[in-house]
């Protein structure tokens, strides 16, 4: 592995995606909107309050998600994967390369998010920074999902087929729409191991200052090995081309 290539890479799909106008609206401006639009529903109610975080966390975890996998893929499709593959370039500095270039992004999202719920009315009542890096690491799990993902697929069609496989269910055990706690007993093991989870029940303690810094922290770590074994498992299962 080599930080000048993985940099390299970096920058490459930075440069292309700065160009991709509709991708980028779709990952800076779409989960501000939603966020905002789900405010706008449930406004007079207490309802945003309790699903606000969840929220945050859900929206750019599923957009970073479709975003990464399907840009892979198309440069699988069209080549470009093969050609750097035949260079002096590891698998890890190319998904290493995807993984920094998305979470740069992920940090201009996360701002985005935050900022648009707390000013449409998500009262905070823990630490901002807590919210802000759950947020970033929350997106760069969407996004080496998405990688996974792509190693998989041979068309866009696939890659959204891996929605009910791999986003779907933790969307459902992750407590977006009841709390993990309320669970049945079965489905709140399963939820254990639901990546997205740790980052809703992180998000939900700094929003009511529930827990404490050591328990946030914790699913934070948590969160970073997800991450940290998605990002090995996409290096291990890229392929240079599409059979």
């Amino acid at each position: 592995m080599s930080v000048s290539r993985t940099l390299a890479t970096a920058g490459r799909i930075l440069r292309q995606l700065r160009h991709d106008h509709r991708t980028m609206a779709m990952l800076l401006v779409v989960p501000g909107v939603l966020i905002a639009l789900v405010a706008w529903i449930f406004s007079d109610t207490p309802v945003f309050q309790r699903i606000g975080p969840a929220m945050i966390a859900m929206f750019p975890f599923i957009i970073m998600f479709l975003v990464a996998s399907i840009s892979t893929l198309r440069e699988r499709r069209s080549g470009t994967l093969e050609r750097l593959m035949a260079l002096p370039i590891g698998r890890a500095d190319l998904i290493l390369g995807y993984t920094l270039a998305f979470g740069a992004l992920a940090v201009v999202q996360s701002a985005i998010a935050v900022g648009v719920a707390v000013a449409v009315g998500l009262d905070i009542a823990g630490s901002l920074v807590f919210l802000f890096a759950v947020t970033i690491v929350d997106a760069l799990l969407g996004t080496v999902l998405g990688l996974l993902a792509s190693a998989f697929a041979r068309t866009e069609f696939q890659v959204v087929q891996f929605m009910p496989v791999l986003v779907f269910p933790q969307i459902l055990l992750g407590g977006v729409f009841l709390a993990r706690d309320s669970l049945p007993t079965g489905l709140r093991q399963l939820s254990d191991v639901v990546p997205l989870a740790y980052a809703i029940d992180a998000m939900q303690a700094v929003a009511d200052n529930s827990q404490s810094a050591g328990y946030i922290l914790l699913r934070l770590l948590i969160l970073a090995g997800f991450v940290v074994g998605a990002v090995v498992l996409a290096a291990a299962t890229l392929r240079r081309a599409t059979a």
